[in-house]
C-alpha cells in the first residue's frame, strides 16, 4: 500500500465526479433537491393513521378495579399490546428507544372519578376531576394520530359502556382532559430515512466508475504501474466516503433549513455522520460486487438497483413491518437516527448501540465481500 498513490487515485476520483455532470447530480445534488422536495411537499402536513398493533405502556398508580377494568379493556383491544411498567421514567426510557409506541401513566385519583360520576351522574359539581397522561412516539408518522383516540375511546367506554357514543361530555367526567403529544410535521417524520436514501445511490457511482474505467482501459494502464489493487480500491473508498460526508452535510443544512429540529445535541450529530459513514461503505462494497459482475455502465446501473431498491423501501422513510426491513442494514440507520432525532434517545441507550454494533458487522461482511469479488473478477485482465 502506496499513500500516495491512493492520494492521487482518490484525487482523480474527486476530479471525475465534479466535471462529470450525471454523477455530480446523483451524488451532490440530487440530496439538496430530494430533501428540498420533500420539505416544501410534507413540510406543513401531519402524520397519517393506521390500523397496525401498536405497544402501549401502562403506569398504574391508582391499582384500584377501576384501573384494572380500564388496563383490561385496553388489552382486549385488537389494535393495542399492554405492558406494564413501575414508574413513568422507565417507561419513557423504553419510548425514546421505540420499544413501545406509548405509555400512559393513571393517576392516583382515577377511581374516584369513576365513583363520584356513577354516585350522581347527573350533577358535574360533585364530579371528582382526574388526568391520564398519555405520551406518544414522536418519531412516527401513525402513531401520534391514531392512539390518542383509542385510548379517549376505550376509556368512554369503560365508563359508559358499549354505548359511550351518544354521551356528549366524556372529558368532564374523569377522562382524559389533556392527552399531551409534541407534534411534528410529516416532513420531520422522513428526514431520518433521506440521510440513509442519498448514501445508498454510492452504490451506483462506484459500479459505474469502476466499469467505465475499466471498459475505457484505465484500470488496465494502472496495473502496468507498481500501483497495486488495494491502492486501486481504498483511494475509490476515500474518495466515496468524503462524498459521502458531503451527502449528509447537505442534507443536514436543507433539512435544518426546511424546519427539521432534531431533538439531539452535538453528540447526536456526531453519531448521524458516523451511522451514515458505515451506510456508505456497505453500499461502496455493494458497487464493487455490481463492478464485478457488470460489463458495461449501462449494465452497471441496472444490477446496483437490485442493491438499491430494497433498501429504498425497506430501509428508508417507507413504512414496513420490522421484520422485513431488517433484512436491509439502511433500516438500521433510519432506525438510530429516528430514535435520536425524533425521541430525543441518547446515542449510549440500548437500542441505538444495537442498531450501531448491527450495521458494523453489515458493514464489515459487505465490504470484505465487496474487496474481495472485486479484487478476484472486477479487475482489468
Amino acid at each position: 500500500m502506496n499513500l500516495q498513490r491512493i492520494y492521487s487515485l482518490m484525487k482523480k476520483d474527486l476530479k471525475k465526479l465534479v466535471r462529470v455532470p450525471a454523477t455530480l447530480f446523483l451524488a451532490l445534488i440530487f440530496p439538496l433537491i430530494l430533501t428540498g422536495a420533500f420539505g416544501f411537499a410534507f413540510g406543513s402536513l401531519g402524520g397519517a393513521g393506521g390500523e397496525v398493533a401498536y405497544t402501549i405502556g401502562i403506569v398504574d398508580l391508582d391499582e384500584t378495579i377501576w384501573a384494572e377494568y380500564f388496563i383490561g379493556n385496553l388489552t382486549e383491544s385488537e389494535v393495542l399490546e399492554t405492558k406494564s411498567y413501575d414508574t413513568s421514567v422507565e417507561a419513557e426510557d423504553d419510548l425514546s428507544q421505540g420499544i413501545i409506541d406509548a405509555f400512559l401513566v393513571i393517576p392516583e385519583n382515577f377511581s374516584n372519578s369513576f365513583n363520584s360520576y356513577n354516585l350522581n351522574p347527573t350533577n358535574a359539581s360533585t364530579w371528582v376531576n382526574s388526568t391520564v397522561e398519555l405520551t406518544v412516539d414522536q418519531g412516527s408518522m401513525i402513531v401520534s394520530a391514531a392512539i390518542p383516540p383509542l385510548v379517549q375511546q376505550i376509556l368512554a367506554e369503560t365508563l359508559y359502556g358499549k354505548q359511550s357514543m351518544i354521551v356528549a361530555q366524556p372529558v368532564q367526567i374523569g377522562t382524559p382532559e389533556g392527552i399531551e403529544a409534541d407534534h411534528f410535521t410529516q416532513f420531520d417524520l422522513m428526514a431520518p430515512g433521506m440521510f440513509a436514501f442519498a448514501a445508498i445511490f454510492l452504490t451506483m457511482i462506484v459500479a459505474e466508475g469502476f466499469v467505465e474505467e475499466r471498459t475505457e482501459g484505465l484500470l488496465r494502464r494502472i496495473q502496468v504501474t507498481p500501483t497495486s489493487p488495494t491502492d486501486v480500491i481504498l483511494s475509490s473508498v476515500t474518495a466515496n466516503m468524503i462524498t459521502a460526508v458531503l451527502q449528509v452535510a447537505i442534507i443536514f443544512i436543507m433539512a435544518n433549513l426546511m424546519g427539521f429540529n432534531p431533538l439531539t445535541d452535538l453528540s447526536g450529530y456526531i453519531f448521524a455522520f458516523v451511522i451514515v459513514l458505515l451506510l456508505a461503505l456497505c453500499n461502496i462494497g455493494f458497487g464493487l460486487i455490481t463492478a464485478s459482475i457488470a460489463k458495461t455502465p449501462g449494465a452497471a446501473t441496472g444490477i446496483s438497483f437490485m442493491f438499491i431498491l430494497p433498501q429504498m423501501f425497506l430501509g428508508t422513510f417507507v413504512p414496513v413491518p420490522d421484520a422485513v426491513g431488517q433484512l436491509v442494514p439502511a433500516y438500521y440507520v433510519t432506525d438510530a437516527l429516528t430514535s435520536i432525532f425524533l425521541r430525543g434517545a441518547a446515542i449510549t441507550s440500548e437500542k441505538v448501540l444495537l442498531d450501531l454494533v448491527i450495521m458494523i458487522g453489515f458493514c464489515v461482511v459487505i465490504i470484505l465481500a465487496g474487496i474481495t469479488v472485486f479484487a478476484k473478477f472486477g479487475r482489468e485482465k
